[in-house]
């Protein structure tokens, strides 16, 4: 690989390349030094005796702010604050971030067209918050004040003491005149808040600025904040259509609040490092909130790269320890396949005991195309789907809930209800022969029930191992419908049985 030679082209390359990976090609680096030019201007200095003039930044600057939220408990925070930091060198302390930003990710920029008008020194996230244990910490081998109610007087006694220790369970250990005590009674009062004590999670910045009044723009990433979709399935009497609403639950506990916020919502399988990566990520999270819906707003969808993403078409207030909702879609007149399915043991057919399993549950599904065709055709973001039908009164009930995954358009969603309750089903073999080491017959039996007034379809599943093939069958035409799947699909009588027998040879050598 081709090195600079000199000092200052070596720190304009340095400069350049940070955004690429280590072990380029020698042309690589020369395109980007050609890139650069030999006329960058070397980074600020600061001077030694130059001391920072303090600012401080809260919410209340802010023009705007912009949250893309992952369904993976992370999001991302755009914001940008008008900010007077005065001239020369300036110590600024950005309030109301979250508490638990990943301080590796902060970018922070100028909205000024004049260059060089915000140059960054050092940046720090202070996460020391101000507490009573803190602050009894920090002030460890100091001397604080203990008042002391005296009823005799009918006012406080002030007493000099030093905080020799605030470990274990007996308070902090003080050393008052001649005596080591714990566990004194009274208030400790402090002379002052230490300086590396704040209120709230905070970044804090050493930076130059060339222009009295700036727009500055920040950005990050936050763990803390996540969303989640969940729907809302209404079937018809006869289980052949229904009405599909989904909802965006929204979970912020980041630690501050973000008000009239652009939303993006982004639904995928996003990757990221795991590793940790700075100290705050072991901070606690706050309790959870409280539900509001804004059904009213609606999301715009798009792709963005390999996954989707989603746009509120309003502003919306999204507060610290809150939990809301709101409208994500609808779709009314929606087709609906009720499937049941008898599913063999994919264990050698066998039970909990070992022996064949008797009376097994008929699963009962809805199948759900989801295309423009049938009312939908919008891609879902995985969450959950709780059913609800009318019974005879018009009153809802719950009918049963699944989980689906993330879902493209002109897919197909299933949903599993549960188990049925009048359809049943046995499984026996009826025979088992083996010819030599690699292969064997054996004949089964499958019998279903239904005690419903109407007719029943049952789609029966076989898990099937090895080389097979099916070489006689009665009551159902056999379909190979992959490799290791034998399917027949039959009606069962209103009140009565329907029985199934098939052979079959397997080959595994």
């Amino acid at each position: 690989m081709l090195v600079p030679k000199s000092p200052m082209t070596l720190r304009r390359y340095a400069r350049c390349a940070r955004p690429l990976a280590l072990g380029l090609a020698g042309s690589l680096a020369l395109a980007v030094l050609a890139a650069c030019g030999d006329n960058t201007p070397p980074p600020p200095k600061l001077a030694a005796n130059a001391k920072p003039i303090p600012k401080r930044s809260t919410a209340d600057q802010r023009e705007s702010v912009a949250i893309t939220v992952y369904n993976s408990d992370f999001g991302l925070v755009r914001e940008i604050r008008n900010v007077d930091l005065g001239q020369g060198v300036i110590s600024l302390e950005f309030r109301d971030v979250s508490s638990q930003i990943e301080p590796q990710t902060v970018h922070i920029k100028s909205g000024s067209p004049t260059r060089g008008a915000l140059s960054i020194f050092e940046q720090n996230y202070r996460y020391d918050l101000l507490t009573p244990q803190k602050l009894l910490e920090k002030y460890e081998g100091k001397k604080v004040k203990i008042y002391r109610w005296n009823q005799a007087t009918g006012r406080e006694d002030a007493f000099d003491a030093e905080v020799l220790s605030v470990q274990g369970p007996g308070g902090p250990v003080l050393r008052i005149g001649n005596d080591i005590t714990y566990g004194f009674p009274g208030r400790i009062g402090f002379p002052e808040v230490p300086a590396n004590l704040i209120a709230k999670p905070s970044l804090v910045w050493l930076l130059q600025s060339a222009e009295a009044k700036q727009k500055i723009e920040v950005t990050y990433l936050t763990r803390g904040i996540n969303w989640r979709a969940d729907y809302v399935f209404v079937l018809n009497d006869g289980d052949a259509t229904g009405d599909l609403t989904g909802w965006v639950t929204l979970t912020n506990q980041t630690g501050t609040s973000y008000e009239n916020a652009q939303l993006k919502l982004v639904a995928g399988d996003v990757q990221r490092v795991t590793a940790n990566m700075n100290a705050a990520e072991d901070a606690p999270g706050t309790g959870a909130g409280y539900a509001r819906q804004e059904a009213k707003r609606e999301f715009k969808e798009e792709g963005l790269f390999e996954y989707h993403l989603y746009t509120l078409s309003q502003p919306t207030s999204v507060l610290d320890n809150e939990t809301k909702q709101v409208s994500l879609l609808e779709g009314h007149d929606i087709k609906v396949d009720k499937r049941l399915l008898f599913v063999g043991n994919d264990y050698y057919y066998r039970g909990q005991y070992g022996q064949v399993s008797t009376n097994q549950k008929v699963g009962v599904y809805l199948d759900i195309q989801n295309k423009e065709t049938n009312h939908l055709g919008m891609p879902l973001p995985k969450g959950i789907v709780r059913v609800y039908k009318a019974d005879k009164s018009g009153a809802k009930q719950f009918i049963g809930e699944d989980n689906i995954d993330h879902t493209p358009r002109d897919e197909k969603i299933r949903i599993k209800m549960g188990e049925a309750f009048d359809v049943v089903g046995d499984r026996k073999q009826t025979s088992f022969q083996v010819f030599g080491s690699c292969s064997s017959d054996s004949e089964w039996e499958i019998a279903l029930r239904n005690h419903k007034d109407g007719v029943e379809e049952v789609e029966i599943v076989e898990p099937m191992g090895g080389d097979w093939e099916v070489l006689a069958s009665s009551g159902g035409t056999p379909v190979k419908k992959d490799a290791h799947t034998l399917t027949f699909t039959v009606k069962v009588p209103a009140r009565g049985e329907t029985k199934v027998t098939y052979k079959v040879r397997v080959r595994w050598c």
